[in-house]
């Protein structure tokens, strides 16, 4: 995975992350982009982000930008703090990627880089850097953790979740602590912390294996949990299950927060699932590319009570919300708010599942082929968009038919059925990623299943073979019964 530049911000192999790499990185970004009063900085628990951490911090400061090192903190919480100072700031972080990878995550004071200043960064990488007689200070900010945790203890008052036992699930995430602290500050009966690790392991809260899933039902059933609470590692997507273990879905997630704090217009990418369109709720919904810089640069254009969530469950609140106590706005994907959101509610729901039960049934599916070289992974998605005689007959062999076609990201296919199929290229890997939607989840499995054997054999009728399902346990996002 050579290092490359794009929605995810840095992302490659740490061995190819070099000095020279990140430094100018780091240094495109500080002459590009506007940073305010200086640079935050704060980093994952993966073994190589405190090196990389420090090449980010003397990159700054040979560049004569003040930096203020927040130390192994959430992304969103790293976010929330450089805001508040009027800073910029870089998370590092490979989000949930393996260990063996890492990258930088970029910010300005207004938030999360758009994809206009993702550009600027790449154009100003060939600059040189302005010469600096003497390296700018470095200071320490040992609070952005626990002004991330008073954020929504305030929103939500320190009773939210009275009575509830809830566990969380540590492994290596950066929050895991802070997550048990909030759960506690917001009233719960008891908290129970599972399945910590000093090893790091990656957690795509958007694709959960089925051995994952066996042990957090086994976790709720041991401890007698109401809820199961976990995030990724840098903590901006999270992760709950219900009282008998079933993982609820981060659109859901969305829905339910969505509708919790008053949005009146929802942004979402064309891969959550389409209740957010069914009853009325919101007044607009506004579909986009997959990514969070396509989510935020939609949420400015509309203003008002706007509101993102994606698929992986990470939340961006666009306005002042009034719940319990003031929630202020937050333009990054966060996940303390979207986890505490729906258990607040769960009481007076009959719990989790009953409160899930009440949004539309429609459930969502996503696996992908790994080892898809990008080229052949866009070329197989452009011929299926623009040659029907291709397109109908794969379908056909899926029992389905397109009622019609959106190349806002990919390709998604309404199928006559009311089924979706959504396939599109990887923005930061080589694999080939499918979406799916249908009205029960065990349709969603099958239909995710055959899909990826569909592509499979699309792919060997072009250029060979290579491809092959990626995870043996496909994702499945939905309510479930």
């Amino acid at each position: 995975m050579a290092p490359r530049f794009g929605t995810s911000g840095l992302r490659g192999l740490v061995e190819e992350l070099t000095p020279e790499l990140v430094s100018a990185h780091v240094g495109a970004f500080l002459r590009a982009c506007p940073h305010g009063t200086g640079l935050h900085v704060g980093r994952d628990l993966r073994p190589s982000s405190p090196r990389l951490a420090g090449v980010v911090a003397e990159a700054a400061r040979r560049a004569g930008v003040p930096v203020t090192d927040c130390g192994a903190v959430p992304t969103p919480a790293l976010a929330l703090a450089a805001m508040r100072a009027g800073a910029g700031a870089v998370m590092v972080t490979g989000s949930h990627i393996p260990a063996d990878r890492n990258g930088l995550k970029f910010y300005t004071p207004a938030g999360e880089i758009t994809k206009a200043e993702e550009a600027a960064i790449l154009a100003a990488l060939g600059d040189p850097p302005p010469p600096v007689p003497e390296p700018a200070p470095l200071l320490t900010d040992t609070g952005a953790g626990e002004a991330w945790i008073d954020r929504i203890v305030t929103a939500f008052g320190t009773e939210a979740l009275a009575g509830l036992r809830i566990g969380v699930w540590s492994h290596s995430a950066v929050s895991r602590d802070l997550l048990i602290a909030a759960l506690r500050a917001l009233g719960c009966a008891a908290v129970t912390e599972l399945g910590r690790s000093e090893t790091f392991v990656p957690v795509d809260t958007e694709a959960v294996p089925d051995r994952v899933r066996a042990q957090i039902a086994l976790w709720v059933r041991e401890h007698g949990l109401d809820a199961l609470v976990s995030t990724d590692g840098d903590g901006d997507r999270p992760l709950l299950a219900d009282a008998e273990g079933r993982i609820i879905p981060g659109d859901l997630m969305g829905q339910i927060t969505a509708a919790l704090v008053g949005a009146g217009t929802v942004v979402t990418p064309v891969s959550s699932n389409s209740g957010v369109e069914a009853g009325g709720r919101f007044a607009q919904v506004i579909r986009t590319r997959i990514g969070s810089p396509f989510v935020l640069a939609a949420m400015e254009e509309a203003g008002g009570r706007c509101v993102g969530y994606e698929a992986n469950g990470g939340f961006l609140l666009g306005f002042e919300a009034q719940l319990a106590g003031s929630l202020p706005r937050l333009m990054t994907r966060d996940s303390l708010l979207p986890l505490v959101a729906p258990l607040s509610l769960a009481r007076a729901a009959g719990g989790l599942a009953a409160l899930v039960a009440r949004e539309p049934a429609r459930f969502t599916a996503a696996d992908r082929l790994e080892e898809v070289p990008g080229e052949k992974a866009r070329a197989l998605v452009a011929d299926l968009s623009a040659r029907p005689e291709r397109l109908a007959p794969l379908l056909a062999g899926l029992g389905e038919a397109a009622a019609s076609l959106d190349r806002t990201d990919g390709l998604r296919i309404r199928c006559v059925s009311g089924r979706f199929l959504h396939v599109r290229p990887s923005g930061n890997a080589p694999e080939l990623r499918l979406y799916v939607e249908a009205e029960a989840p065990e349709a969603a499995r099958d239909l995710l299943a055959r899909g990826l054997r569909a592509l499979e054999a699309a792919l060997e009728d072009g250029e060979g073979g290579g491809a092959g399902p990626g995870n043996a346990d496909p994702a499945c996002r939905g309510r479930r019964p």
